[in-house]
Formats: C-alpha cells, sequence, structure tokens
C-alpha cells in the first residue's frame, strides 16, 4: 500500500506541475509587452498562499515529503509570476498588489507560522494548518464556478479551456486517490470536491461543444450572407453610376459632335442661293442674267 500511495504521489506531482506552469505563457506575454495588460495579481497571490502553507504542512505531516515537493516547487513557480507582476504592474496597481501580498503572503503565512510553532502543541499544529490548507483549495477548486456560468449562460465554452479543466480535474483525482491511501482528511475532502466539480466542467465542455461550433458557424454564415448583400448592394450602385457616366458620357459626346460640323461658308451659301434662283427663271430671264452677268463680266 505504502508503494502504491508513493506511485500516486508521483503521478501527482508531474501533474500538479503541469497545472502550475501553465500561466508561463501568459507572463511570457506580459513580458515581452512590459505590461501586465488586463490579467489580474489576485489569483496568483492566493496560490502562493495556499502552495506555502501546504509546503507547512508536509513539513509537520509526518511522511508528508511528496505534499512538500509538490507545494515547494509551486510557490517557488508562484513567487516569481508575483514578482514578474509587481514589475510590469502599473504604479496605482502596484502599489495595491505590494499591500496584499504584505498582506497576505508574509503578515498572514508568518502569523500561522508563528501561531502553530509557538501557541499549539502536538497534533493540534496539524489539524490547523490542515484546515487552513483544505479551506483555502477549495476556494482555488471553486472559482471555475462563475465560469461554469458563464458557460450555462452563453451556451459556449469559449470562456473555459478544456485542457486546464481536464488537468484541474486529474489533478484532483490523482489527490483524492492518494489522500485515500494515506488516510489524510485534509488532502482528501478539498480535492474530492475538486474532482466533482472538474468533473461538472468536462460534462459541460461535452454537452455545450458541439453548440458552439453551431453557433460560430451560424455567425459565420450571416457574416458571410452580410458580406454578399453589402457586395450586391455595391454592385448595383456601381452599376447606376455607371450608367449615369455612360448616359452623360453620350449626351456630352453628342453636343461635342453637334457643336463640331463645320458652318457652311458664305460662298457656299451664295452658290446655293445662286443655283435656286437660276432653276426658277424663264428662259428669257435666264438669257438676260447671262447677258448681265456677261456685261458685269467686262
Amino acid at each position: 500500500m505504502a508503494s502504491l500511495s508513493f506511485i500516486v504521489g508521483i503521478f501527482g506531482n508531474i501533474i500538479s506541475i503541469l497545472v502550475f506552469t501553465s500561466p508561463i505563457s501568459t507572463f511570457w506575454r506580459v513580458v515581452k509587452k512590459r505590461s501586465t495588460e488586463n490579467y489580474k495579481g489576485v489569483p496568483y497571490i492566493t496560490t502562493l498562499l495556499s502552495t506555502s502553507l501546504w509546503s507547512f504542512y508536509g513539513i509537520l505531516k509526518p511522511g508528508g515529503f511528496l505534499v512538500l515537493t509538490v507545494n515547494a516547487a509551486g510557490a517557488v513557480m508562484q513567487f516569481i509570476y508575483v514578482t514578474l507582476f509587481l514589475i510590469y504592474a502599473p504604479k496605482d496597481k502596484k502599489i495595491k498588489l505590494m499591500k496584499l501580498v504584505a498582506i497576505i503572503n508574509v503578515g498572514f503565512f508568518g502569523a500561522v507560522i508563528a501561531v502553530t510553532l509557538l501557541a499549539i502543541h502536538g497534533n493540534m499544529r496539524l489539524t490547523v494548518v490542515g484546515i487552513l490548507c483544505a479551506g483555502l483549495t477549495v476556494g482555488m477548486y471553486a472559482s471555475p464556478l462563475a465560469v461554469m456560468r458563464t458557460v450555462i449562460k452563453t451556451k459556449s465554452v469559449e470562456y473555459m479551456p478544456f485542457f486546464l479543466s481536464f488537468f484541474l480535474f486529474l489533478n484532483a483525482g490523482v489527490w483524492s486517490t492518494y489522500a485515500v491511501l494515506v488516510k489524510d482528511f485534509y488532502i482528501g475532502v478539498p480535492n474530492g470536491i475538486g474532482f466533482i466539480l472538474g468533473s461538472a466542467q468536462l460534462i459541460l465542455y461535452l454537452i455545450y461543444k458541439n453548440k458552439s461550433t453551431a453557433s460560430k458557424s451560424e455567425e459565420s454564415t450571416e457574416e458571410a450572407e452580410e458580406d454578399r448583400s453589402a457586395h450586391l448592394v455595391k454592385g448595383d450602385v456601381e452599376m447606376s453610376s455607371y450608367e449615369v457616366e455612360d448616359e452623360n458620357r453620350l449626351k456630352n459626346r453628342t453636343i461635342a459632335k453637334g457643336r463640331s460640323l463645320p458652318n457652311p461658308s458664305v460662298n457656299r451659301q451664295h452658290s446655293l442661293q445662286k443655283i435656286m434662283k437660276t432653276l426658277s427663271m424663264s428662259p428669257y430671264e435666264l438669257h438676260s442674267h447671262e447677258e448681265d452677268e456677261y456685261d458685269i463680266g467686262r
């Protein structure tokens, strides 16, 4: 039984460290942009307190080596996250977070250690620290309840990452099994609650995954139809403008053509009048007219 619990504890260490390393991509972005943007620093501060208390619990508990190792590693990682957050946070937010770190991670944690070692004796030490650790762990596992409510309300799993939910579910399940094997009530209760909540998250994911995909496809279809309608309207407007332009161009061309026609000269008009007059004359008038022109010519 001891060897089985050790193997389960090793497996739990590996999964927990994977969960602790999940914010690395977030803080890589923070360091790259030199800004914390809209990220919240409180979850890392409370997780630092939780891992620190669990490390202290692992020191107090006989045979609590695996509890100590995983939570000590988690405390180091959370300390790095909190430090980076304080470096790149805006000045007003930085001051508030520094006060919170001083109160929670220094004041409260130091007070717990001092009271436990100086005022409490025997097995009562493990009980007090165990209750505090269990309460913080239940709060950590209960924090996704708001996300679950959002999923039910929006019928979308967009804001509930699958792998994070899956690893939290797996982590709680492994540590619940470890708690049963070593008969540790303080580890078993919060992780049992976390296992139930993690199962609920995965069930919600399975229920609303297809609905989220369908809603996205409907939105993309609506956007495509709107784009098509916009293109059709734009095409109609352009065709209308082209027709108006063609009509105006035709009118202008006609006017220009009319203006470009050559005007009949005075000589041509005179010759035409002369021909018409000649055709209208009688033979006598024509003969006398020719004589007059002959005289004029002479």
